[in-house]
């Protein structure tokens, strides 16, 4: 008796919890400025990574960051071309050929070690990177002056 009195007890609260979840999603939804908020908070987060995104990426001009930023974009292309996360993989590589010295020797030595699909998607990535990389020095020079 004990057992099935606790049983729709917890039935009861469930549904209870459900409704009041159903009752919240509607309110909410059927307030008229729900998409223009939701809309305004997806645009600050995209921002939000993007300024993340810039804000790793060394400063041009400081050779030893420009180093560390290097090899660390090149063991992380690496581990997560090792792990099957070529996406990832051939961003952080992409990131390592447009801060590089010496763009076309990196790539004739990611042309014979890597597979020719990933070379292709770091070859398609590449002025997209690059742009990024150029815009943020820009962006970074322009706020010191």
């Amino acid at each position: 008796m004990i057992g099935r009195s606790s049983a729709i007890a917890a039935g009861v609260c469930g549904a209870l919890f459900i409704g009041y979840c159903v009752y919240f999603v509607c309110k909410r939804r059927s307030d008229p400025n729900f998409k223009t908020r939701l809309r305004e908070q997806r645009k600050q987060q995209k921002l939000a990574k993007e300024r993340a995104d810039l804000s790793r990426l060394p400063d041009l001009k400081d050779v030893e960051a420009v180093q560390k930023f290097f090899l660390e974009e090149i063991q992380l292309g690496e581990e997560l071309l090792g792990q099957g996360n070529c996406e990832k993989g051939v961003e952080h590589l992409t990131n390592a050929v447009a801060v590089c010295g010496q763009p076309q020797q990196m790539l004739l030595v990611l042309q014979q070690t890597l597979p020719s699909s990933v070379f292709q998607m770091i070859l398609s990535k590449l002025p997209v990177i690059s742009q990024r990389i150029a815009s943020a020095q820009n962006l970074t020079q322009g706020g010191v002056e």
